[in-house]
């Protein structure tokens, strides 16, 4: 034992050294596909607010996107679920064809105007191009463990323009408390990497506001952090299975998988039609920056809720990230209603908190609120984190994602565990399974 303790340096050289090169490879992939996706979107976004008749075909884009899955994409639909999946329990490589599957089928989602995100789509397409490596490497067990949470760190950095957030997350949603920190360099450096290549490829973030002046951490201060906190966790924990329901629902009463997002399509835009606005429709971008400047209607979380659960669990592809920051934006913009602290900082700490308790990635949200709201919101932001982790529960939108150590010390869970297997028997606890999962793929 002492012998391998002073021998530990000339170990860890190797590794870096190693994992170097392949995690600048998986950089450079991710980056570049995050790239074209965030280039897409923006044309698609563009186009479809310049010609907002395009919804009323929604349904003829959801029946395309389906069929395409249906037809070509059945061994990939299950989207993040699979990546999860295989990190836990490898069987064979991911296949080339999730990557531009889910670019495809995100672009339709947001041209014909469906309610969903983009960052499953960036993880999936980081993962999946990564996985490729391991052809040329041969890569099994730990290795390919490894190679596979880089990819899903540099796509979600690549995405977003948070690098430290991006390392963290690819590590921490893998499993509710357990990280293995033998993929953290690795994850670092595809971080890092893959969103330098985007900036590179002159694509840009959006920039949010930062919260003005922080206030004094006071005893109101805090337990209006707390209360923020608590609130964010319990609707985070509401979309997950309001999403999943929807989603085994359509599952349960439409057999034929390209129908259901025709018929969900259908709903969404006749809702559309009547509502006469569109801020819910897509990614909702414009509706979050203006959460940091301006009083919104208290409704508008709820009405982007139930639109991005109806859009994902009628099986439109996407993702629930971007939803769940525009759904903890608004939400925290209107608590600045009834609590003690400024709706700027609010709307931020919203932005991660649902996202926070949704994923079940508390100290990736934490570090990503800081990166892009600054380091003096940070024990707010860290607090909101945390609290809506706690209060979410043992639920989540990854249906594959592991139970590795319960919140709760007081609780004890059979470890691996997933979150579409916990049930009721083993504590006394409001049922959490989630059958089938979502065909979300944020």
């Amino acid at each position: 034992m002492k012998k391998l303790r002073q021998s530990e340096p000339f170990i860890a050289l190797p590794h870096l050294i190693k994992w170097l090169p392949i995690s600048v490879v998986a950089g450079i992939l991710a980056g570049m596909a995050s790239a074209v996706l965030l280039a897409s979107l923006e044309w698609a976004t563009n186009w479809r607010e310049s010609h907002r008749w395009i919804i009323a075909f929604l349904p003829l884009g959801g029946f395309l996107s389906g069929w395409i899955y249906h037809r070509f994409g059945q061994t990939v639909e299950a989207g993040n679920n699979l990546l999860l999946e295989e990190i836990h329990n490898p069987k064979k490589i991911i296949p080339f064809r999730m990557a531009p599957l889910v670019l495809l089928g995100t672009d339709l989602t947001h041209f014909f105007g469906g309610s969903a995100g983009r960052e499953g789509t960036a993880l999936q397409m980081g993962a999946s191009l990564a996985d490729q490596v391991t052809k040329i490497l041969h890569f099994k067990g730990a290795n390919r463990r490894i190679l596979l949470t880089a990819g899903i760190s540099g796509g979600f950095a690549s995405v977003f323009g948070t690098p430290l957030a991006g390392t963290v997350f690819g590590l921490e949603v893998l499993a509710i408390g357990k990280i293995h920190y033998d993929a953290l360099f690795p994850s670092l450096i595809a971080a890092i990497v893959g969103n330098q290549v985007t900036l590179l490829l002159g694509l840009h973030h959006t920039a949010y506001r930062h919260a003005p002046l922080i206030p004094t951490l006071t005893i109101w201060g805090l337990i209006s952090a707390i209360i923020a906190g608590i609130i964010f966790g319990i609707v985070a924990r509401f979309f997950a299975k309001v999403t999943h329901k929807i989603s085994h629902f359509f599952k349960t009463k439409i057999s034929y998988p390209p129908m259901r997002p025709l018929i969900g399509g259908a709903i969404i835009a006749a809702i559309v039609g009547l509502s006469g606005t569109t801020k819910y429709m897509g990614l909702g971008i414009p509706t979050i920056v203006d959460s940091f400047y301006t009083q919104l209607p208290p409704w508008d979380f709820a009405a982007k809720l139930g639109l991005t659960a109806l859009t994902l669990g009628a099986g439109f592809k996407g993702g629930e990230v971007t939803p769940l920051f525009f759904i903890g934006a608004t939400l925290g913009n209107a608590l600045s209603l009834l609590l003690a602290l400024p709706a700027p900082l609010l709307a931020g700490m919203g932005f991660v908190g649902v996202f926070a308790g949704a994923a079940n990635t508390p100290i990736a949200s934490t570090l990503m609120g800081i990166e892009l709201f600054g380091l003096e919101s940070g024990v707010f932001i860290a607090i909101s984190c945390v609290v809506s982790y706690l209060f979410s529960g043992h639920s989540g939108i990854y249906s594959a994602q592991r139970i590795g150590l319960s919140k709760y010390s007081t609780v004890y869970l059979e470890e691996g565990v997933t979150l579409a297997n916990y049930g009721q028997p083993k504590i006394d606890l409001p049922d959490d399974s989630e059958e089938g999962g979502s065909n979300a793929q944020e």
